[in-house]
């Protein structure tokens, strides 16, 4: 999902409010709607279906940890693909261009491989059933609530973020009304995670990722077919470009242009991309965000839970050709009602000139203002103040679907909406579950009821799961009031992400790191995250200390945010353990490097064992960097 968070543009709520009386972009027959009512009966009949099996606590929140590596792995990369992702992505590959793709390859790959290969035997054999339940066992209870209590706030939040983006693009797309898609979704989800606890949660993820690629595979390659394949696409871009249909830039490289931070759109230079984003965001989201590690926590042996992010690393790598390709294929395929090259901007160019629409020469004359902002041409400046109706003004975030209705037909385009609705499912579904573990194990058990019953924790986690999807539903509505969530749900992510994996890395590998030192470095990397924000949000200039640039951009201030609390956690926990007690090694065995006896695993065939699938993840991944260099 972080990893789907990280760095995507906003999904405006003002905006959205402002297009409330659009038309939609799609009509939906039958058989398009009966797809759609097929997945939902579907997802709440896995839940009831496996309600049986979620008795104890150990079923119902890490699914008796009996699955396989294939289904753990699926899951451990579905939980990731909700609506952020999807949308998010697909819109920013229509504005950066291949510069997106960082968020799936520098920004995921490394991290998962470490995830299954170094970091999942401690996870594993230690029994935990999420990292505050890692950090309660190497640096006690203080470090364990205080990550607890910052996941709960986070996957809550996150939960709401994708109900509100599942139901804006819902109306966008299909006219649907914005309350009515919040409530159907929400009532799905707490069914079938409130039923089937986590085991539901996984089967369910498993499901939207075969309908997730089912459903939008097509539309990169009619639109591969239609350009001439890649090297088509690439010339008819280069057209578009000289023409003034395209902004001017490099929208098909990924490394080459990140010299300087003002050489590319993003704003951003290799160091922010490989530092922050490669070490500081991927591994702190992937190596200790509950959410993807509790889906490989659940697998039947160590030999599956390492493998099951090796496995979701290949899927990952190919995710760009759904989400990415879209988005750079909307750059030449788009076009309006009249024939000419449709020219999407900004959120806020919408709501500008949707007001417009309705008002006077006032609001005429402040939609001409946005439109002067952007790159689009005076011929179609002219035709949307002109109000004629043959070019419409659409956001970034409406590249994936726009490709849908261009491309899929009856039946098909209802597969299409399933796969969307899937995705933003399959985000709320994860970030629900999550929470009522952490609620339920890190906080209720160990600060409110301790020695109740198994089955109390199974009630209360059941509950816990309609509250958080109540309370989800109330951040998704809480998202409409606001100007844009994604800077804010960054910001999360580097006040609790990467000051946390700081504290999570030395106390896996350095013997000496102490209760206080986990405490005071996860607290101060925190802090620190939060004060580089605020200054920069009172005082614009500090930017250029904070992302060391006059000419950085957002993107770059998160990653650098990011890696600076990072070397402040981690500093912060080596002073203060330095001047600290640390535990006998007799209490740290199992979860620390080196005291730990890992146990030995019966050899398999090369093409079963999980360093082979490693080595072949890690050759893939130097080569697809190495093409769009």
């Amino acid at each position: 999902m972080i990893a789907a968070a990280i760095g995507l543009p906003a999904l405006s709520a003002p905006a959205a409010l402002a297009m409330m009386d659009s038309p939609s972009l799609a009509h939906l027959g039958l058989l398009d709607i009966a797809v759609i009512a097929i997945y939902f009966v579907m997802v709440i009949w896995i839940g009831f279906y496996l309600k049986g099996q979620s008795n104890t606590s150990e079923e119902f929140f890490m699914a008796g940890r009996e699955m396989t590596a294939w289904i753990a792995g699926l899951s451990f990369v579905s939980a990731n693909l909700g609506s952020l992702e999807l949308m998010g992505w697909a819109g920013s590959s229509y504005q950066y261009g291949i510069l997106a793709a960082h968020w799936y390859w520098i920004g995921a790959i490394p991290a998962m491989l470490f995830l299954g290969m170094v970091m999942m035997p401690f996870y594993y054999v230690c029994k935990t059933h999420s990292v505050p339940g890692y950090l309660k066992l190497r640096y006690g209870q203080g470090s364990s609530f205080v990550a607890a209590v910052s996941f709960a706030f986070m996957t809550v939040l996150m939960s709401g973020v994708n109900m509100f983006a599942m139901a804006e693009v819902m109306k966008i797309v299909l006219g649907w009304d914005l309350n009515f898609s919040i409530i159907v979704s929400s009532l799905a989800v707490a069914a079938y995670v409130a039923l089937g606890g986590l085991r539901s949660a996984i089967f369910n993820e498993v499901l939207q990722f075969v309908l997730i690629w089912g459903g939008a595979m097509l539309v990169p390659i009619l639109g591969l077919v239609e350009t001439g394949g890649w090297e088509g696409f690439k010339a008819r871009l280069a057209h578009n470009i000289a023409t003034g249909d395209v902004p001017v830039g490099d929208y098909t490289h990924m490394w080459r242009s990140m010299g300087h931070f003002a050489d590319n759109p993003m704003g951003i230079h290799w160091t922010g991309i490989l530092f922050g984003l490669g070490f500081a965001i991927s591994f702190g989201y992937w190596t200790t965000d509950f959410l993807v590690v509790q889906r490989v926590l659940a697998a039947n042996s160590l030999r599956s839970a390492r493998l099951a992010p090796v496995i979701g690393s290949f899927f990952k790598m190919a995710v760009p050709f759904i989400v990415i390709l879209p988005g750079l294929l909307g750059l030449v395929v788009l076009t309006n009602s009249n024939g000419s090259h449709m020219q999407l901007v900004g959120e806020n160019v919408v709501k500008v000139c949707a007001r417009s629409a309705s008002g006077g020469p006032a609001d005429s004359a402040a939609c001409s203002a946005a439109l002067a902002t952007t790159s689009v041409l005076p011929a179609t400046r002219a035709a949307v103040l002109a109000g004629t109706g043959d070019v419409q003004l659409h956001s970034y975030n409406e590249v994936l679907p726009l490709m849908m209705v261009r491309y899929l037909g009856p039946g098909l385009l209802g597969l299409g909406i399933t796969a969307l609705i899937a995705g933003f499912m399959s985000g709320m579904a994860g970030n629900v579950s999550a929470f009522t573990a952490i609620f339920t194990y890190d906080i209720y058990q160990p600060h409110i009821v301790k020695n109740a019953r198994d089955d109390h924790y199974v009630l209360v986690g059941r509950i816990v799961t309609i509250v958080g999807v109540v309370i989800s539903i109330g951040a998704a509505y809480l998202v409409m009031n606001a100007a844009g969530i994604m800077d804010y749900v960054q910001a999360l992510f580097s006040f609790f992400i990467s000051p946390l994996l700081g504290v999570v890395l030395l106390g896996m590998f350095w013997k000496r790191a102490t209760k206080a030192g986990g405490f005071w470095g996860l607290l101060c990397g925190t802090l620190t995250s939060i004060a580089l924000w605020a200054w920069v949000k009172a005082d614009p200039t500090a930017l250029r200390f904070v992302a060391i640039s006059p000419d950085a951009k957002d993107m770059a201030e998160n990653m650098y945010r990011a890696l600076w609390s990072v070397i402040t956690s981690v500093g912060v926990n080596v002073i203060v353990s330095l001047f600290t007690k640390p535990k006998p090694l007799s209490e740290l065995a199992s979860v620390v490097y080196g005291v730990t006896p890992l146990p030995t695993e019966e050899p398999v065939p090369f093409y079963k064992n999980e360093w082979t699938w490693t080595a072949i993840a890690v050759v893939l991944f130097a080569a697809l960097n190495i093409y769009f260099w």
